[in-house]
């Protein structure tokens, strides 16, 4: 805060926020999931412009001061927009080359309707824990799954949750997923113990997940997709040129995140490959989309490959279930998606220079009285973080430096709270539309957030498991005598 700035009020500071709310309530309830294409941005900007002009009229905060908070909390973003622009070449390459095509056609031979959503949510828990990376989970096995549920008649929103709870379970129990070694760091303590603290609760959460899906998998499944499911394929085939050796491509990435390369040349790798397999293997399909463009083969392919990396692609077949699979955006496809986590750090920059979110989380530590409320705050806040910042991150950095203190004091150790905070802020910030997680998700699926959100059974029961726990003190890890004695000879040395 400037010297001539003043600390904000709890109502000032929850001002912009509901104001946030109330807006976005009403847009939603006007565009719908057409919302991502434009007035949910503006939202955002409206409620900055408030946030803004409360922090310089009001605080006395100093222009300059609020617009180093807009440029670093749109900087701490930068990677995540970079990662999102290469997640759509990805789709574009991996879609012209047959990758996905062929992931769908193998998985309609070996899934049928009853054990599809349980199957794709072990599936992609599989691929996340072993890769550690939600988002690549979901750019690239995902897509098929979805492809292969639409097919099999289900629909995109209960897909989308069966992918997402799938992804974000792996994510957060993977020793190589960023989260998952972030919120120890936060809370003083180490990976490995976080990780076998989480089992605690994670486990549950998911038995809960599967079973849910295994129960709409019996008695909620679509009626008569055998015929279609064979014409899906027939026609697949017949578009495509279906082998083995485009498998070569995925299984080359995946290696590449376990050998934990960063994802961004990870990306951009699996991008080309794509492109190259498809002038291998897809010389026809090429040639289908060049209808119209002059110049020779080589000049048409290099147009097409091109094409399918930056901008829209679309296959056109006899049948129109799988004209909906074959469409891709591309690059350009997640521009509106970068567009909303801009606008949305924008307003969290604002909310956090300003000191307005300092003061939400005081008066909620406020209100701590025990084991159960104090988990219940965590969970609270970082769920309140992913809303606000739009940013995981800063979901579990914020509460994890707020907390932390209170944790030890109150003779619990730090892998409680490094649980709490990914049992919340990890697993709820997918469950945002104007999240970076959640606007990411939905474009890359093509399902908007509000459609898949319901059936993210994981990543609701998680944050409600965690709480439950702590308020009938399951699986809560206390300091000894001993222990709590030599903290409090470090804080009076300190």
């Amino acid at each position: 805060m400037d010297r001539s700035s003043r600390k904000p009020s709890l109502w000032e500071a929850l001002f912009p926020i509901i104001f946030l709310i109330v807006l976005l309530a009403i847009n939603i309830n006007v565009f719908g999931t057409d919302g991502l294409l434009g007035s949910n941005q503006l939202v955002l900007v409206i409620s900055s412009g408030i946030a803004g002009m409360m922090a310089v009229f009001r605080l006395g905060v100093h222009w300059d001061k609020v617009q180093d908070g807009i440029i670093r909390s749109i900087s701490s973003a930068m990677s995540s927009i970079l990662i999102l622009l290469l997640i759509g070449s990805l789709a574009g390459s991996w879609m012209i080359s047959g990758i996905v095509p062929a992931m769908i056609y193998y998985g309609l031979k070996v899934l049928n309707p009853t054990i599809f959503l349980l199957a794709a949510c072990v599936v992609c828990g599989v691929v996340s824990v072993s890769t550690g990376s939600s988002w690549t989970t979901v750019a690239t096995v995902g897509v098929a799954l979805l492809g292969i549920g639409k097919a099999l008649g289900f629909s995109e929103g209960i897909i989308g949750g069966a992918i997402i709870s799938g992804a974000y379970f792996g994510d957060k129990m993977s020793p190589l997923s960023d989260t998952t070694n972030l919120a120890p760091a936060m809370a003083g303590t180490d990976l490995f113990t976080h990780i076998r603290h989480m089992v605690k609760t994670t486990v549950p959460s998911i038995s809960i997940t599967l079973l849910i899906f295994g129960i709409i998998g019996i008695w909620g499944q679509p009626a008569g997709t055998i015929g279609q499911v064979e014409e899906i394929s027939r026609v697949i085939s017949g578009t495509f040129t279906i082998n083995g050796w485009l498998f070569i491509v995925p299984a080359l990435v995946l290696l590449l995140i376990m050998k934990k390369v960063p994802a961004i040349p990870t990306l951009l790798a699996g991008a080309l490959l794509g492109a190259l397999f498809a002038v291998i293997f897809q010389a026809d399909v090429i040639r289908s989309l060049a209808t119209g463009i002059e110049g020779g083969t080589a000049l048409q392919t290099f147009q097409i490959v091109m094409g399918s990396l930056f901008g829209d692609t679309a296959i056109v077949t006899s049948n129109e279930i799988v004209n909906e699979l074959l469409v891709t955006g591309g690059m350009a496809g997640m521009l509106y998606t970068v567009w909303l986590i801009i606008c949305a750090m924008v307003f969290g920059g604002i909310m956090e220079v300003s000191g307005m979110l300092k003061v939400i989380a005081e008066a909620v530590i406020s209100k701590v009285n025990s084991v159960g409320s104090l988990i219940a705050a965590t969970a609270g806040t970082g769920v309140f973080f992913n809303v606000t910042t739009s940013d995981q991150y800063l979901a579990i950095l914020v509460p994890g430096r707020m907390y932390s203190d209170i944790y030890k004091k109150r003779g619990l150790k730090g892998e409680n709270l490094s649980r709490t905070l990914e049992d919340s802020a990890t697993v709820t910030s997918v469950l945002i539309p104007w999240n970076t997680c959640g606007a990411t998700q939905a474009s890359v699926l093509g399902v908007a957030t509000l459609t898949y959100a319901p059936y993210c059974f994981f990543n609701i029961i998680s944050p409600f498991m965690t709480i439950l726990f702590g308020y009938l003190n399951w699986g809560i890890n206390y300091y000894s005598k001993e222990e709590m004695k030599t903290i409090k000879q470090e804080e009076i040395l300190a």
